[in-house]
Protein backbone atom coordinates (compact mmCIF):
# COMPACT_ATOMS: atom_id res chain seq x y z
CA UNK A 1 0.00 0.00 0.00
CA UNK A 2 1.53 3.26 -1.10
CA UNK A 3 -0.03 6.60 -0.29
CA UNK A 4 1.19 9.57 -2.31
CA UNK A 5 0.73 12.81 -0.41
CA UNK A 6 0.30 14.77 -3.64
CA UNK A 7 -3.12 13.03 -3.69
CA UNK A 8 -4.18 15.61 -1.08
CA UNK A 9 -4.86 18.06 -3.92
CA UNK A 10 -7.95 16.26 -5.20
CA UNK A 11 -11.28 17.94 -4.61
CA UNK A 12 -12.61 15.01 -2.61
CA UNK A 13 -9.55 14.77 -0.35
CA UNK A 14 -9.64 18.52 0.32
CA UNK A 15 -13.27 18.16 1.41
CA UNK A 16 -12.29 15.33 3.74
CA UNK A 17 -9.62 17.61 5.23
CA UNK A 18 -12.20 20.36 5.77
CA UNK A 19 -14.35 17.82 7.62
CA UNK A 20 -11.36 16.73 9.68
CA UNK A 21 -10.65 20.32 10.77
CA UNK A 22 -14.30 20.81 11.78
CA UNK A 23 -13.39 18.75 14.87
CA UNK A 24 -11.78 21.89 16.33
CA UNK A 25 -14.88 24.14 16.40
CA UNK A 26 -17.00 21.18 17.58
CA UNK A 27 -14.78 20.78 20.64
CA UNK A 28 -15.08 24.43 21.64
CA UNK A 29 -18.73 24.91 20.72
CA UNK A 30 -19.82 22.04 22.96
CA UNK A 31 -18.28 23.83 25.96
CA UNK A 32 -21.46 25.94 25.81
CA UNK A 33 -23.92 23.08 25.31
CA UNK A 34 -26.55 24.71 27.52
CA UNK A 35 -26.90 27.59 25.05
CA UNK A 36 -29.66 26.86 22.54
CA UNK A 37 -27.97 29.13 19.99
CA UNK A 38 -24.67 27.25 20.33
CA UNK A 39 -26.46 23.92 19.89
CA UNK A 40 -28.06 25.19 16.66
CA UNK A 41 -24.67 26.42 15.39
CA UNK A 42 -23.22 23.00 16.24
CA UNK A 43 -26.05 21.31 14.32
CA UNK A 44 -25.21 23.59 11.38
CA UNK A 45 -21.59 22.46 11.49
CA UNK A 46 -22.80 18.84 11.67
CA UNK A 47 -24.82 19.36 8.51
CA UNK A 48 -21.78 20.90 6.79
CA UNK A 49 -19.70 17.87 7.86
CA UNK A 50 -22.37 15.50 6.52
CA UNK A 51 -22.52 17.44 3.23
CA UNK A 52 -18.74 17.24 2.78
CA UNK A 53 -18.89 13.49 3.48
CA UNK A 54 -21.52 12.96 0.78
CA UNK A 55 -19.87 15.34 -1.66
CA UNK A 56 -16.33 13.99 -1.32
CA UNK A 57 -17.42 10.48 -2.33
CA UNK A 58 -19.48 11.84 -5.22
CA UNK A 59 -16.59 13.96 -6.51
CA UNK A 60 -14.08 11.12 -6.15
CA UNK A 61 -16.23 8.87 -8.31
CA UNK A 62 -17.28 11.56 -10.80
CA UNK A 63 -13.73 12.77 -11.50
CA UNK A 64 -12.14 9.34 -11.07
CA UNK A 65 -10.10 10.64 -8.12
CA UNK A 66 -10.40 7.63 -5.85
CA UNK A 67 -7.03 7.52 -4.10
CA UNK A 68 -5.39 5.44 -1.39
CA UNK A 69 -5.08 8.62 0.68
CA UNK A 70 -8.79 9.28 0.21
CA UNK A 71 -9.61 5.77 1.43
CA UNK A 72 -7.74 6.64 4.63
CA UNK A 73 -8.60 10.30 5.20
CA UNK A 74 -12.35 10.04 4.50
CA UNK A 75 -13.18 7.47 7.19
CA UNK A 76 -10.52 8.96 9.50
CA UNK A 77 -12.19 12.38 9.26
CA UNK A 78 -15.55 10.75 10.04
CA UNK A 79 -14.14 8.90 13.04
CA UNK A 80 -12.33 11.95 14.44
CA UNK A 81 -15.31 14.30 14.06
CA UNK A 82 -17.76 11.78 15.54
CA UNK A 83 -15.19 10.86 18.21
CA UNK A 84 -14.68 14.49 19.26
CA UNK A 85 -18.42 15.13 19.47
CA UNK A 86 -19.07 11.89 21.36
CA UNK A 87 -16.17 12.54 23.74
CA UNK A 88 -17.38 16.05 24.49
CA UNK A 89 -21.00 14.93 24.91
CA UNK A 90 -19.74 12.22 27.29
CA UNK A 91 -17.62 14.71 29.28
CA UNK A 92 -20.56 17.09 29.70
CA UNK A 93 -22.88 14.28 30.75
CA UNK A 94 -25.09 14.13 27.67
CA UNK A 95 -24.48 10.48 26.76
CA UNK A 96 -24.17 7.33 28.81
CA UNK A 97 -20.79 5.72 29.52
CA UNK A 98 -21.67 2.47 27.75
CA UNK A 99 -22.76 4.33 24.60
CA UNK A 100 -19.52 6.31 24.59
CA UNK A 101 -17.45 3.13 25.07
CA UNK A 102 -19.35 1.31 22.30
CA UNK A 103 -18.81 4.08 19.74
CA UNK A 104 -15.17 4.75 20.56
CA UNK A 105 -14.38 1.04 21.02
CA UNK A 106 -15.95 0.11 17.69
CA UNK A 107 -14.10 2.87 15.86
CA UNK A 108 -10.76 1.97 17.47
CA UNK A 109 -11.18 -1.72 16.64
CA UNK A 110 -12.09 -0.92 13.03
CA UNK A 111 -9.24 1.58 12.70
CA UNK A 112 -6.57 -0.68 14.21
CA UNK A 113 -7.91 -3.72 12.36
CA UNK A 114 -7.86 -1.71 9.15
CA UNK A 115 -4.19 -0.84 9.65
CA UNK A 116 -3.29 -4.49 10.26
CA UNK A 117 -5.30 -5.72 7.26
CA UNK A 118 -3.90 -2.98 5.00
CA UNK A 119 -0.33 -3.98 5.89
CA UNK A 120 -1.07 -7.65 5.20
CA UNK A 121 -2.91 -7.22 1.88
CA UNK A 122 -1.08 -4.13 0.62
CA UNK A 123 -4.09 -1.88 0.10
CA UNK A 124 -6.62 0.13 2.04
CA UNK A 125 -10.07 -1.40 2.34
CA UNK A 126 -12.76 1.17 1.56
CA UNK A 127 -15.69 1.71 3.90
CA UNK A 128 -18.68 -0.53 3.35
CA UNK A 129 -22.38 0.34 3.22
CA UNK A 130 -23.21 -1.15 6.63
CA UNK A 131 -20.51 1.00 8.23
CA UNK A 132 -21.85 4.11 6.50
CA UNK A 133 -25.39 3.33 7.63
CA UNK A 134 -24.15 2.84 11.20
CA UNK A 135 -22.28 6.16 11.25
CA UNK A 136 -25.28 7.93 9.69
CA UNK A 137 -27.57 6.50 12.36
CA UNK A 138 -25.18 7.57 15.14
CA UNK A 139 -25.06 11.00 13.48
CA UNK A 140 -28.84 11.33 13.65
CA UNK A 141 -28.79 10.34 17.34
CA UNK A 142 -26.13 13.00 17.95
CA UNK A 143 -28.24 15.61 16.13
CA UNK A 144 -31.26 14.68 18.24
CA UNK A 145 -29.18 15.08 21.42
CA UNK A 146 -27.92 18.47 20.19
CA UNK A 147 -31.48 19.54 19.43
CA UNK A 148 -32.51 18.51 22.96
CA UNK A 149 -35.04 15.94 21.73
CA UNK A 150 -36.50 14.13 24.72
CA UNK A 151 -34.80 10.80 25.42
CA UNK A 152 -38.26 9.33 25.96
CA UNK A 153 -39.35 10.35 22.45
CA UNK A 154 -40.23 7.13 20.60
CA UNK A 155 -38.26 8.11 17.49
CA UNK A 156 -35.21 8.93 19.60
CA UNK A 157 -35.49 5.60 21.43
CA UNK A 158 -35.82 3.61 18.19
CA UNK A 159 -32.81 5.32 16.57
CA UNK A 160 -30.75 5.12 19.76
CA UNK A 161 -31.25 1.37 20.22
CA UNK A 162 -30.94 0.78 16.47
CA UNK A 163 -27.54 2.50 16.59
CA UNK A 164 -26.43 0.06 19.31
CA UNK A 165 -27.53 -2.93 17.22
CA UNK A 166 -25.87 -1.48 14.10
CA UNK A 167 -22.59 -0.92 15.96
CA UNK A 168 -22.46 -4.58 16.93
CA UNK A 169 -23.56 -5.89 13.54
CA UNK A 170 -21.21 -3.60 11.58
CA UNK A 171 -18.25 -4.57 13.76
CA UNK A 172 -18.99 -8.24 13.07
CA UNK A 173 -19.40 -7.37 9.37
CA UNK A 174 -15.99 -5.67 9.27
CA UNK A 175 -14.39 -8.70 10.96
CA UNK A 176 -15.94 -11.09 8.42
CA UNK A 177 -14.91 -8.86 5.53
CA UNK A 178 -11.33 -8.60 6.84
CA UNK A 179 -11.14 -12.39 7.17
CA UNK A 180 -12.35 -12.79 3.56
CA UNK A 181 -9.74 -10.35 2.24
CA UNK A 182 -7.00 -12.09 4.21
CA UNK A 183 -8.12 -15.46 2.82
CA UNK A 184 -8.14 -14.06 -0.74
CA UNK A 185 -4.64 -12.67 -0.26
CA UNK A 186 -3.44 -15.96 1.23
CA UNK A 187 -4.66 -17.89 -1.82
CA UNK A 188 -3.51 -15.26 -4.33
CA UNK A 189 -7.03 -14.14 -5.25
CA UNK A 190 -7.26 -10.39 -5.79
CA UNK A 191 -10.25 -8.16 -6.29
Amino acid sequence: MKIAFNEIKTKSNLLSLVRLFLAIPFWFLLDNFQSEQVRYITVGFCLIAAATDILDGFLARKFNEITELGKVIDPLADKIVVGIIILKLFLIGQIETYYFIMIIGRDLLIFLGGIIISKKIGKVLPSNMLGKITVSNIGVVILMILLYISRSNIIFMILYYLSIVLMIVSLIGYAIRAKEFLKQTEYGITK
